[in-house]
């Protein structure tokens, strides 16, 4: 039973009846009654006055008496002012929870054949690094989105798009040519992505000391910065790779090789993945035959010196470059490939883009430019784009050394759940082995509550020692409620939806089991408003909001000890569907919750 729709209908009939008018659904508003006013949703007759022609509390209260008659949902209602208070009647609430119960995935759309094809691009890494406390953000961003915007009833492929080739692939080559001794993952010990970012770093480090050395023999920075050897070698290696030179190609290949299975590792203990997996090597040139053909048909202009560029001052925009003059691509170029090659692949019907809100501008470009060049989704491209992760010491800088490291955040993530539960004492009692399950369960929770609670679009702080608390706005504080109401369905023998629902001649709920039904129903409200504006933070909201409101119930009234058998097995039900929306909208932000903690 949708009680909300049921009262919505009888409204329509009520002014119909009352007041000789047909109205639209829109006209009808309903909200949860405030906070210390009896009621459970509250329906605003201001639109209806023009209609009755009446003073708001009159037309409220003729409006009131007309639903407690004739629609079954209403028990009663009050009047205040402009506002009227509706009681839902027990046996309505009782039929609401039944339905949910009776419904695995509740507030939940499921996709068909038909149903609309988004694209989800994230993650995007370099092959010359692993992945950082930015990576964890986006990756974690795009993996929720996907979830969010699937339950939302869509068909979703999640796409990542690796930045495999360009001049800092070839300096940490370069790098390791010079300085690695053949070293490889298996004698160093080290993970691939690993090996090569310090290779990187390496580069750095010898690139700087010819810089300065150069620049104490009287050259100017700027030309050392170009002047300098290693630089140059990096681009003549970078040339030869452009020709596909053997030997280039195969280093290549073998140290990104290396780096792949790296980045997997990762992936495997963020629980994300895609669908498919894009490489810029094999979408820039086709992005320079996307823009040629552009060129032909008169969507963009070769300058003197041969570049190619896009004129956007119509659209309030500037110029934009296309192909430098020596025919080389940049960023843009391979998106406009990528986004080539993705639509060969599949018959999108949406895309969006998980990425920095650094690169805003370029997003605004490269839809105007995909939408000139036909692609159908190219105008309404979504760039989903989110804000830097700050921490107490500053920015991050790959190329001095100085990010969070990935693996490392998550190995400190499940170790600090580990001592928090042990100081806690809540699992001494389990097998060496489920404990450290659990402490990987709530340390992933923490890292991707706390990374997914705050809205997208702003930068933050990242405090690690915050995030694992079982008490406040936390991953382990909703994971703890969960496994805490699996204990006592465990306690009373439940299995599964074995237990009957008592009728309302048996039980009246009392009105905290009627806001937590409330707050149950709320969840398809929520997963509908996350995917339309594409906020994973709201499904955080909702879950904390829900377990808060749980404990405070479950505060106040027994379960197992419950006053008669009619009030514990209505109790038993709505705890269980309270886990169930707790396990799928974390599930949602791609956060496993734990049977006993």
């Amino acid at each position: 039973m949708d009680i909300q729709k049921e009262i919505i209908g009888a409204t329509i009939k009520a002014v119909k009846e009352l007041y000789g008018a047909d109205v639209p659904e829109k006209m009808v508003q309903l909200q949860n009654t405030k906070e210390g006013f009896e009621g459970n949703l509250t329906l605003v007759v201001f639109p209806f006055l023009k209609t009755s022609r009446k003073k708001p509390e009159d037309t409220a209260q003729e409006i009131g008496q007309w639903l407690k008659e004739n629609c079954q949902a209403v028990s009663h209602f009050n009047v205040v002012k402009g506002f009227l208070n509706l009681v839902i009647a027990p046996a309505a609430w009782i039929s609401l929870l039944s339905d949910i119960n009776a419904d695995e995935h509740f507030g939940e759309k499921q996709a068909n054949a038909d149903s609309p094809l988004v694209m989800i691009e994230y993650s995007s890494p370099n092959t010359n690094k692993p992945l950082h406390l930015g990576h964890v953000r986006n990756n974690l961003l795009g993996w929720s989105l996907a979830q969010i915007m699937a339950a939302n009833g869509n068909r979703v492929v999640k796409t990542n798009i690796v930045n495999d080739r360009g001049i800092h692939i070839c300096k940490s080559m370069l790098a390791w040519l010079k300085w690695g001794n053949g070293e490889t993952p298996e004698s160093s010990g080290k993970k691939g992505d690993h090996l090569i970012g310090d290779y990187y770093v390496a580069f750095d480090k010898h690139y700087r000391e010819e810089i300065k050395e150069l620049v104490a023999q009287g050259m100017d920075e700027e030309k050392a910065k170009q002047e300098a050897p290693l630089i140059k070698e990096a681009h003549e290696m970078l040339v030869k790779w452009e020709q596909n030179d053997p030997e280039v190609r195969a280093l290549w290949e073998e140290m990104n090789s290396w780096v792949y299975a790296g980045f997997d590792e990762t992936y495997k203990a963020l629980g994300v993945g895609f669908d498919k997996i894009y490489y810029e090597s094999q979408t820039y040139l086709k992005g320079k035959a996307k823009v040629e053909d552009g060129l032909e048909k008169g969507l963009f202009e070769r300058h003197e010196d041969n570049s190619v560029w896009a004129d956007l001052t119509d659209e309030g925009l500037d110029q934009k470059l296309l192909l430098r003059s020596d025919g080389t691509s940049v960023y843009m170029t391979q998106d406009i490939g990528t986004a080539e090659m993705r639509y060969e692949d599949y018959p999108i019907d949406k895309m969006i883009y998980v990425v920095g809100n650094e690169q805003n501008y370029h997003f605004q470009v490269l839809s105007i430019l995909l939408d000139r060049l036909g692609f159908k989704w190219g105008k309404e491209l979504v760039h989903f784009s989110y804000g830097m992760v700050e921490l107490p010491n500053g920015k991050m800088k790959s190329r001095e050394g100085t990010v969070v490291d990935a693996d490392d955040l998550i190995q400190a993530m499940i170790d600090g759940a580990r001592q928090v539960s042990e100081e806690a004492g809540k699992s001494k009692d389990l097998p060496e082995a489920e404990k450290q399950e659990i402490a990987r369960i709530c340390g992933m929770g923490a890292l991707k509550y706390f990374i997914l609670k705050v809205d997208a679009r702003k930068n933050m702080l990242f405090n690690p020692e915050e995030s694992i608390d079982f008490n406040g706005n936390t991953g382990p504080f909703i994971q703890y409620t969960y496994a805490r109401i699996r204990s006592i369905l465990r306690k009373a023998g439940l299995t599964g939806n074995d237990i009957t629902l008592p009728s309302a001649a048996d039980y009246t709920p009392n009105p905290k089991e009627t806001d937590l039904i409330q707050k149950l129903y709320a969840y398809a409200a929520a997963v509908e408003q996350a995917g339309s504006d594409y906020s994973p933070s709201g499904i955080a909201n909702y879950c904390y909001e829900l377990t808060k409101q749980f404990n405070q119930f479950y505060h106040d009234y027994s379960i197992l000890n419950a006053e008669s058998e009619g009030a514990k097995n209505f109790r038993l039900v709505l705890a269980q569907n309270v886990a169930k929306v707790i396990h799928n909208g974390m599930a949602l932000l791609g956060i496993e919750v734990p049977e006993r903690m």
